[in-house]
């Protein structure tokens, strides 16, 4: 069972007790905290359709004497698993995906088959099925070399990525499907998310967690570039709010768009590690590498259309969120 969360502020309109739900990615860093969202606040039903490739069980294993927990093992790519997982589901949440933009240029076909082959075999199963929500997860990467600040969801630039361009697929995808199949579907563009749960040792490990694991573990910390790039980081329980904002959402309008989560504030990578010197009260000079292929040097978004139509409210700011999980990082890594 859950015996701590963060998850006490209530993001839904009604009661989900009688309602179920399927969280693709549910043992990841933002499918494993939607889970636990759902569980806490009484959902009927929560299965987790996920392969553990880039999915951690630890990250589940609160929830699996859960009675309304429910977890598959299996593989998007597979079309008839992704039918089996959806059987009987009202609601999905698909944040299951191969992240990493240095991932995706190292092995763009595996990208390509998780992200692109994998979001289409989850529509079609949904079409089939007969899910009355489907959310999914998009990324900010899909803004690609456009130089508008901050981000507008109607102005993207080309993609610098493999990674970007499964994303902007599956947007592409969504969009079809909506117009076509009648399907409710929303898309959501992430910035940046950190916060529990989010694993350093993986290869592909994002800024935050890695700077976190440097200062508790007195290790050197490298940042790429001259580290004045700038992240509109976003707290995962904003993340987590407009996925149930978005699952829940009654705005006829809201339907076959992307929005951006994030927070609408952005942050230098210096500042950032400045700032998790003075909660940790560690200090380290970090190590400053060549920039990497692919990466965006400034992001900021604009959340507008997130407040219109979802009623999306990001409650966490940075430093906040920052607060909130380093004690997580501690008891886990310390």
């Amino acid at each position: 069972m859950i015996s701590e969360t963060i998850y006490e502020r209530k993001y839904h309109p009604h009661p989900i007790n009688k309602n179920t739900f399927l969280v693709t990615g549910g043992s990841g860093f933002i499918g494993s905290n939607i889970v636990e969202y759902l569980l806490v606040h009484g959902a009927g039903k929560v299965r987790v359709l996920d392969n553990l490739a880039n999915g951690y069980k630890e990250n589940i294993i609160p929830f699996l004497n859960h009675p309304a927990f429910e977890f598959i093992e299996g593989d998007i790519t597979d079309l008839e698993t992704c039918k089996k997982a959806m059987q009987g589901i009202q609601f999905v949440s698909h944040q299951a995906a191969l992240g990493s933009v240095p991932r995706s240029l190292a092995n763009p076909l595996a990208t390509h088959h998780a992200n692109a082959t994998g979001f289409l075999n989850m529509l079609w199963a949904a079409k089939e099925t007969g899910v009355q929500r489907f959310v999914y997860a998009s990324s900010s990467s899909v803004y690609g070399d456009s130089p508008e600040l901050p981000k507008r969801e109607h102005v993207t630039g080309n993609p610098l990525s493999p990674y970007a361009v499964s994303k902007m697929s599956n947007e592409l995808y969504a969009y079809t499907f909506s117009m076509h199949y009648a399907m409710k579907i929303i898309g959501l563009r992430y910035f940046n998310v950190f916060g529990p749960k989010q694993n350093p040792d993986n290869p592909y490990a994002a800024a935050i967690p890695l700077f976190m694991k440097a200062l508790l573990k007195d290790q050197t910390a490298y940042i790429y570039g001259d580290g004045e790039q700038s992240r509109d980081f976003t707290f995962v329980e904003n993340a987590v709010q407009a996925n149930i904002r978005a699952l829940f959402t009654t705005h006829k309008d809201a339907f076959n768009k992307v929005y951006n989560v994030a927070v609408g504030e952005s942050i230098s990578l210096n500042k950032l590690l400045k700032h998790l010197m003075h909660i940790t009260g560690k200090t380290i000079s970090p190590v400053y590498k060549e920039e990497r292929p692919g990466d965006v040097k400034n992001s900021l978004a604009d959340i507008s259309r997130a407040q219109q139509y979802l009623g999306y409210n990001p409650l966490v700011k940075v430093k906040e969120g920052l607060a909130l999980t380093v004690p997580w990082f501690k008891k886990t890594f310390c």
